[in-house]
């Protein structure tokens, strides 16, 4: 497999210490590369960069041992790890053969070598994707769209935090003419650090809402955040923010670039739109109709954002017909199952806005069976959290509902409303059978007994929550096997 990289350039880049087994120390007497990069010795492959990090819980310098009997080519360390008399990392690389890169921060020194790869690829197209929620199905619509006409890479499945999106940039090739990567965050600072890999020439915010509000505290910190995958404008790039976000002045503000309002009413190929539920929604793009399998207006929403990106290219009409069309949901995300009972799986991740979506849409559903909806507890929302869930109670209580699971010690404030008589005095709220449990296994036995043919259920709840786990009882088929029209 062709090298990535030498190590010798890589040491030029970071200003890293060179070991090599022969005990040299000289960027210029190392010889070689490394041709993948990975941060968990167990996907190490013949030729690859190991990266030691350390976390809360483990610490990468204790797995180089592993990384080298995998085939590492060789590892990133911290220069402090090489003084641990425990770690033995100069008995290993002597054991081994192999290179030791030693850096002063090996998480800093990934997202260094990411940037510093993804400069020589100057004909690539970086495209970066963040936002409150929906960036991963834009994302995904996104590059589906474009991979019509063009070679396309983009990070996998979720790999958009601080090791991800550089992990997914060492994956560009010559080859490719256009990267679609998006940029999550855990915590203050971790946008601007990715924006600072990426260095994207179209930049895109999905929505500024309340997901993450529990490490950031408001959503004006959130919005500030976001922002910041424009921090590395220099003037010719292109910002392209939602027209109908209530935080698009502010995202505008000192933006150093062109900046694109796009929604419903700022597409001009986009013709007349019809909600099909369940089957998702017919488009006319171009004076052409294309069935977009993904429901609901949410994903509505996330496919626009696509078209607006794929304009910017520009990709044709018909590309962007043809890449709407393609689309198929991810996992936890709007999935359908069909079987005794109808089953939406959408419990990847839930914030009070996507949670308000995803009843929306339910409530909104023409169907003659009972509608059952399985809610499990949002989580990260910090201080918001027992007022966000109340409000979720009060939300389900003027919901289509005829039966509510509530699954999550988090949500219990939602099973307070549901159960207090004098809060739901007053119309539209009303009184809903609903059962509230923190075991998993009391949930599965109630859905067992309760759920009947031709019911209608949502399962909406953080990752955490492992909903998912529930759908075999309902459907007969794993937590993978979505069949969805």
């Amino acid at each position: 497999m062709e090298d990535l990289m030498s190590f010798s350039a890589l040491s030029q880049v970071l200003g890293a210490r060179l070991l090599t087994g022969e005990g040299k120390q000289d960027a210029g007497l190392c010889t070689g590369g490394f041709s993948s990069v990975c941060i968990d010795s167990r996907a190490a492959q013949s030729g690859a960069l190991f990266v030691a990090l350390r976390g809360s819980v483990q610490d990468g310098h204790r797995f180089v041992d592993a990384a080298f009997r995998a085939g590492a080519a060789g590892a990133m360390v911290a220069l402090a790890a090489l003084e641990d008399a425990s770690l033995g990392l100069y008995a290993l690389v002597k054991k081994w053969n192999r290179v030791l890169v030693a850096v002063e921060d090996t998480l800093k020194a990934l997202q260094s070598a990411a940037a510093a790869y993804l400069k020589q690829f100057t004909h690539l197209k970086r495209i970066g994707i963040t936002g409150s929620a929906g960036k991963t199905t834009t994302k995904e619509i996104a590059a589906a769209i474009i991979a019509q006409e063009k070679s396309v890479v983009m990070n996998e499945g979720n790999l958009n935090s601080e090791t991800g999106l550089p992990l997914s940039v060492f994956n560009v090739r010559s080859s490719h003419e256009v990267g679609v990567f998006e940029a999550g965050m855990n915590r203050r600072g971790e946008i601007a650090e990715l924006a600072r890999v990426l260095n994207p020439d179209i930049a895109l915010i999905t929505n500024i809402g309340s997901a993450h509000i529990g490490i950031l505290g408001s959503r004006d910190a959130i919005a500030e955040e976001k922002k910041n995958i424009f921090s590395e404008f220099s003037g010719a790039n292109t910002a392209l923010i939602p027209a109908d976000d209530d935080y698009r002045d502010f995202l505008t503000k000192g933006l150093r670039g062109r900046v694109v309002f796009y929604g419903a009413s700022t597409l001009s190929p986009l013709g007349a739109v019809k909600d099909n539920g369940l089957f998702g929604t017919e488009i006319e793009w171009g004076g052409k109709t294309v069935q977009f399998g993904l429901p609901g207006k949410f994903n509505l929403r996330n496919a626009l954002a696509a078209a607006a990106l794929a304009l910017e290219l520009p990709v044709s009409d018909e590309s962007i017909r043809r890449g709407l069309e393609s689309v198929k949901p991810l996992f936890g995300r709007g999935e359908i199952f069909r079987g005794r009972t109808t089953l939406i799986r959408d419990c990847y991740n839930s914030n009070p806005e996507s949670a308000e979506a995803a009843l929306d849409f339910c409530d909104s559903l023409d169907w003659q069976g009972r509608r059952i909806y399985v809610m499990g507890s949002m989580l990260e929302l910090g201080t918001n959290s027992d007022e966000a869930h109340a409000a979720l109670g009060r939300r389900l209580a003027r919901s289509g509902a005829d039966m509510v699971f509530l699954y999550g010690d988090e949500i219990r404030p939602a099973a307070d409303v549901l159960s207090n008589a004098d809060a739901l005095a007053d119309a539209p709220l009303r009184r809903i059978p609903f059962f509230h449990t923190t075991c998993m296994e009391d949930l599965a036995g109630k859905l067992k007994n309760l759920v009947r043919d031709g019911d209608l259920v949502l399962f909406k709840g953080s990752r955490g929550c492992a909903l998912e786990s529930l759908t075999e009882i309902l459907t007969g088929k794993g937590g993978g096997d979505s069949d969805v029209s």
